[in-house]
């Protein structure tokens, strides 16, 4: 009769057991099955709203991971395993790869962030992080800005979201910012006409809105001129240097004088009493 007792005993063990094993396999497939399709769902959506193929991958990676350990944790607990020392130490460790990777993560949340509300995007010149260029590429850790002069600079993200970043070619249309100096004998309406003149035979200068062309300073040497035409983004650079070498020609050409800082030193002999 003890013995028998202590089969039923080892029989009941046996089948709980395996019950457990099962359930905890079910839990694994299950659960596998579950995470790709949550991980399915993000990856579309995420590129559904055309975000960056770098982010995607790394948010549905960071996703499955996350995921599947809650999964396997389920499944040991279902199998008697006491879990909770084995949370504890997930999460210090997370907690020290946290603290360890600070800089890091920062850089990753910030490149979130840059590619999500996108303040530019490949191709734009910006200037941020200390630095100015076009902007090569946006990645998860670091943005890459391309210089005038074909450097190659490797911006922190974190820098970047941490300053002010000024985007030049966010908008369509920019303002070119020149002054022009005349000589105080010069005729000034006939300069301003001269400046309005050149402006207006440049079709590449918006008439809406319109140039500004107004004497702003008298100088010290000079009586200084204000030119702000409008123009298309991509034309400012060559506007602003055909602009700047035109007046320049057409001054020579019409008498007009671009003077340049001087001073005048007048030299008395004092004579001696005899």
């Amino acid at each position: 009769m003890e013995e028998y007792m202590d089969m039923e005993k080892v029989w009941n063990t046996v089948q709980t057991s395996g019950f457990n094993i099962i359930a905890a396999v079910v839990i694994l497939i299950v659960g596998r099955i579950l995470v790709g399709i949550i991980a399915g769902v993000i990856q579309r959506q995420m590129v559904k709203r055309k975000a960056e193929d770098t982010l995607t991958k790394f948010l549905v990676s960071l996703t499955r991971i996350g995921l599947m350990t809650f999964v396997v944790i389920a499944a040991i607990r279902q199998l008697g395993v006491e879990t909770n020392s084995f949370v504890a130490i997930i999460g210090a460790a997370g907690l020290a790869v946290g603290f360890a990777l600070q800089g890091t993560l920062a850089n990753f949340a910030a490149g979130v962030m840059l590619i999500i509300f996108k303040p530019f995007k490949v191709g734009d010149y910006v200037e941020g992080g200390g630095s100015a260029g076009t902007v090569d590429a946006v990645q998860i850790f670091n943005t890459i800005f391309k210089t005038p002069d074909n450097k190659k600079v490797i911006i922190p993200n974190s820098k970047l979201t941490g300053d002010n970043i000024t985007n030049y070619s966010a908008m369509e249309q920019r303002r070119i910012d020149m002054v022009f100096g005349i000589g105080y004998d010069d005729d000034i309406k006939k300069a301003k006409a001269t400046l309005e003149r050149i402006i207006g035979e440049d079709e590449r200068i918006l008439k809406d809105p319109a140039p500004t062309v107004a004497v702003s300073e008298l100088g010290d040497s000079s009586i200084n001129f204000v030119v702000r035409p409008w123009v298309k983004t991509a034309d400012y650079w060559a506007v602003y240097f055909d602009v700047t070498e035109k007046v320049k020609l057409t001054f020579d050409a019409e008498g007009i004088s671009i003077p340049f800082p001087q001073r005048d030193i007048h030299m008395y002999q004092e004579e001696k009493a005899s």
